[in-house]
C-alpha cells in the first residue's frame, strides 16, 4: 500500500510561482520514478514532468524553461517548482510514483495522489 500526499497548490497571479511537494509513504521496496501530471477541466490528464531515482528528468514542452522537478530519495519526496505561471497552467496537479512493492517485484505499480488545485488568475 502506497500513499502519496501532495501539498503546495493554491491561487497565484500570472507570472507568479508555486512549489508543489509530494511525499510517498507506506509499505514498499523502492520507488523507480516520480512525477507530476495535471488535468484541466474538460481535458485529459497530461504529463508535466518526471524524475527517475537516478535523477534523470523529463519535461513536457509546456513545462520546459519554467518548471523544475527535483527529488529527495531519502525522503521519498518529489518537488515541482513552477515559475512564470500562466492561466493555462490552471489544473489539478497529480503526483505519480512508479513503485516496486517488494524486492522480488519485476514490475512497478502506479500510485497516484489525490491531486492539488493550482489556479492562475488575476
Amino acid at each position: 500500500q502506497v500513499q502519496l500526499v501532495e501539498s503546495g497548490g493554491g491561487l497565484v497571479q500570472p507570472g507568479g510561482s508555486l512549489r508543489l511537494s509530494c511525499a510517498a509513504s507506506g509499505t514498499f521496496f523502492s520507488i523507480s520514478a516520480m512525477g507530476w501530471y495535471r488535468q484541466a477541466p474538460g481535458k485529459q490528464r497530461e504529463l508535466v514532468a518526471t524524475i527517475s531515482r537516478g535523477g534523470s528528468t523529463n519535461y513536457a514542452d509546456s513545462s520546459k524553461g519554467r518548471f523544475t522537478i527535483s527529488g529527495d530519495n531519502a525522503k521519498n519526496t518529489v518537488y515541482l517548482q513552477m515559475n512564470s505561471l500562466k492561466p493555462e497552467d490552471t489544473a489539478v496537479y497529480y503526483c505519480h510514483a512508479a513503485v516496486y512493492i517488494t524486492i522480488a517485484s519485476f514490475r512497478t505499480v502506479d500510485s497516484w495522489g489525490q491531486g492539488t488545485q493550482v489556479a492562475v488568475s488575476s
